[in-house]
């Protein structure tokens, strides 16, 4: 695992050597991630997987139709104050400035909300971040891509109705949610309480204090309570300490479902037997078979150029979430140019455009040799998140194995829920919302 000695160190310039001055031929995006900390892993591992896919993208291809990927790191800590101020130090860098932000905290990026509207330049959320900023009608440069937190915990709610033998069967089941005491932990409230009401099972929410390395009392409350399922919604090392604290608590590790900020090999490894037979989400998938894994290893990864120093870590889901985010971001920066000129760099508000207008469809997904890395994806005006399926997997104690097909989500509860809550912080902050039957 790579680390900064300072906190806002600015770790590397990949493509350049440090110090020398921005080519005007190149497109700057900020790798404002965490190195250290409680969160180290999910930071690194993410990171590290954005930043090879930049490397392999500029190596194998020779950037984006000759357009070189730059990036600099700088240390955030999972901190909101830190990851503003690294969203400072790089907004204005490079030809055009920042093409692109990807806080990987949904509390950065709340505090980014208004700051990456206000510059014109987008922040990606994907798969985490304020949900009702899928209403690109009122959030036109936040995107939580791909499936948000409301989105996949309909698809959860979903699985455990499947291993109780249909929706119907969660009438009076008792399902608690242990969350992260942050703006992430309790962004699902809202939805697990609709669907509660919907489907009659009884929820009760208990939150676990950063970092999350004890959970005594918490896990004391689920054996008073004696729930149905366990719905575990943390971050880094509050995982595997919840994950232990269940096997002490005897509750059974077979009726406990992760977010996937909970479901890497980070966050079961350390947990040793009691990870055996979890579940956790994911929209992404593990594995080095995937031809853009191969072609990783061979391009970058040869050339002693690759970003993982463990290399036991690459294909880990950590890692190749961190690939998809780079694919994510690629494709957006080669639709825009697709209208705004190939070969050139880039604004970030073309970049919005570009993500605005994004569609990564099957045929697309297998000329970039990531066919299963990650559902197909086609983001508009009206919809910035593309409501992707979920998968869910299970660990064995010594590998996740995919155990759904993708599950869809529920729009009918999610959608409605998002325009209001979006329509509610445009009464509050001013905001029209656009008319997305005049974009173009």
């Amino acid at each position: 695992m790579k680390r900064t000695s300072l906190a806002f160190a600015l770790a590397a310039t990949v493509g350049f050597s440090g110090g020398v001055p921005a080519q005007t031929n190149e497109q700057f995006i900020p790798a404002n991630f965490y190195w250290v900390g409680p969160y180290a892993p999910g930071g690194s591992g993410f990171g590290g997987g954005m930043i090879d896919y930049f490397a392999l993208v500029n190596a194998r291809d020779g950037g984006i139709n000759g357009v070189k990927l730059t990036w600099e790191k700088c240390e955030t800590e999972y901190n909101n104050a830190r990851g503003v101020e690294c969203y400072e130090r790089s907004k204005n860098k490079g030809p055009t400035g920042a093409t692109v932000i990807h806080p990987l905290s949904t509390g950065i990026t709340y505090s980014l909300i208004e700051k990456g509207t206000a510059d014109k330049i987008p922040v990606i959320s994907m798969g985490y971040g304020r949900t009702d900023a899928s209403d690109g009608r009122v959030f036109p440069y936040i995107f939580p891509l791909i499936t948000n937190y409301w989105s996949q915990n309909t698809a959860k709610i979903k699985f455990i109705g499947q291993k109780e033998g249909g929706m119907d069967k969660l009438k009076g089941k008792k399902i608690v949610n242990i969350y992260h005491d942050s703006a992430y932990g309790k962004e699902t409230i809202p939805v697990l309480d609709a669907q509660a009401k919907k489907y009659g099972f009884e929820v009760t929410h208990i939150a676990v204090v950063h970092p999350g390395n004890e959970q005594q009392a918490q896990w004391l409350q689920v054996r008073q309570i004696k729930p149905d399922w366990v719905i575990l919604r943390g971050w880094g090392v509050m995982n595997p300490t919840a994950l232990k604290a269940a096997q002490r608590a005897g509750f059974p590790r077979e009726k406990i479902v992760g977010v996937w900020w909970s479901g890497a090999e980070e966050d079961v490894i350390p947990a040793g037997d009691a990870a055996k037979g979890y579940f956790a989400a994911g929209f992404n998938l593990p594995g080095t078979d995937f031809p853009v894994i191969r072609e990783l290893l061979k391009h970058v990864y040869k050339g002693g150029k690759g970003e993982m120093e463990d290399k036991s870590r690459i294909g880990s889901i950590y890692h190749t979430r961190g690939i998809v985010a780079g694919i994510v971001t690629t494709e957006a920066i080669r639709t825009a140019q697709e209208r705004f000129g190939k070969g050139k760099p880039i604004t970030g508000e073309q970049m919005r455009w570009g993500i605005e207008n994004l569609n990564i469809t099957d045929a697309r997904l297998k000329q970039l040799g990531a066919v299963g890395l990650m559902s197909a994806l086609k983001v508009s005006c009206m919809d910035h998140e593309g409501g992707g399926p979920v998968k869910f997997m299970q660990w064995d104690g010594k590998k996740w194995n995919v155990v759904t097909d993708w599950i869809s989500t529920d729009q009918s509860i999610v959608r409605p829920m998002i325009e209001a809550s979006a329509a509610q912080y445009a009464k509050e902050k001013g905001i029209t919302p656009r008319d997305c039957s005049k974009e173009k």
